[in-house]
């Protein structure tokens, strides 16, 4: 079955935030020949604010979870600014999820689950899930959670 990602955004009733703007020297969205870069970004919430604090702390696994996902919602929102629509892309091909968490906390996997299922959800199985990584850091600006992610694009 293929996935229409708009049609599902739609159907989920899924709003996008604003795509948010650099806050440095770099692309947010970079096309090299069929791949789409997306640099790191954060869980910008629909009023352009940020959802900040450390899990385990500040924040639950399953509020972290929401953070992740909501980054995914904002990454999207950057990608649509770039390329138009969501059904040029193809899959996802790479995640590198990290998680503004707290010495000690090791599910830092359920957390960026919160992006991953996001895009199963949008893409579908096949396409909506790649290979993956997640870690702990400090993170900028006591962000909950930051993802960067490589799309394949359609010919």
């Amino acid at each position: 079955m293929k996935y229409n990602p708009e049609l599902r955004i739609k159907e989920l009733g899924i709003i996008l935030p604003a795509a948010p703007k650099p806050v440095g020297v770099y692309k947010p969205v970079l096309i090299v020949d069929n791949l789409l870069y997306v640099s790191g970004h954060g869980p910008f919430k629909s009023d352009g604010t940020l959802i900040t604090g450390r899990v385990g702390a500040d924040l639950d696994l399953e509020e972290g979870k929401l953070a992740a996902r909501q980054v995914g919602l904002a990454m999207l929102a950057s990608i649509k600014v770039h390329i138009g629509d969501l059904n040029k892309i193809k899959r996802i091909i790479k995640v590198l999820g990290m998680v503004n968490s707290v010495p000690g906390f090791d599910k830092h996997p359920a957390v960026i689950n919160g992006f991953s299922e996001l895009m199963a959800e949008l893409f579908g199985d096949e396409n909506g899930i790649g290979v993956r990584s997640a870690v702990g850091m400090m993170l900028p600006s006591n962000i909950a959670v930051e993802v960067e992610a490589v799309f394949e694009l359609n010919h």
